[in-house]
């Protein structure tokens, strides 16, 4: 499986081997040894999935600890911009973003460890987002940052995006206290 580093230490992009025939294809979506070279040893608890049309935007999200989320996030069918937003108050890019187009014809995945908010955006119709996730929800404990801040200067790709009433109103990163 080959992979590819972030800029931001801990995001980790994996694009696996499919092996075609006349039959179709199979790939391995996970194998904890892929981890190994990078120190990371997660236990996947939960699985989601989310099913989104063009231009629905989803986060930017995470889980307080002890409820804090590793994500290993894909899409089945679709395209998506993923965003990784650095909440680590120690890390030298804390406030800073990573962006990863993930795309059902390419099959990549994107590793997330805790400490960072996540979202995408749906660049396609029924675009399918699969999440692996290293902690269960837990509402209580669920958080958020403005995914429009302007102090963040994502750039989603989409003019309009259609974003829940919740995520309009989550804090600017500056007005937030991080627990990580």
């Amino acid at each position: 499986m080959e992979h590819k580093t972030h800029h931001i230490e801990g995001l980790i992009e994996f694009i696996p081997r499919v092996f075609r025939d006349e039959r179709g294809w199979f790939m391995e979506t996970y194998n904890a040894s892929m981890f190994a070279p990078f120190g990371i040893n997660p236990v996947f608890v939960q699985d989601n999935e989310s099913v989104s049309k063009k231009g629905v935007l989803r986060g930017l999200h995470f889980q307080k600890p002890p409820y804090a989320q590793g994500k290993l996030v894909r899409v089945t069918s679709g395209r998506v911009l993923d965003v990784a937003l650095d909440l680590r108050k120690n890390s030298p890019t804390y406030g800073q973003h990573a962006t990863c187009i993930l795309d059902a014809e390419q099959h990549n995945m994107l590793y997330i460890p805790e400490g960072f908010a996540h979202g995408f955006v749906a660049l396609e119709d029924n675009s399918s987002f699969l999440y692996k996730c290293t902690n269960l929800y837990h509402q209580p404990s669920e958080g958020g940052i403005l995914w429009n801040d302007p102090a963040l200067g994502i750039d989603w790709g989409v003019a309009e995006p259609l974003v829940s009433p919740k995520d309009e109103v989550l804090p600017l990163l500056k007005d937030f206290d991080s627990p990580f």
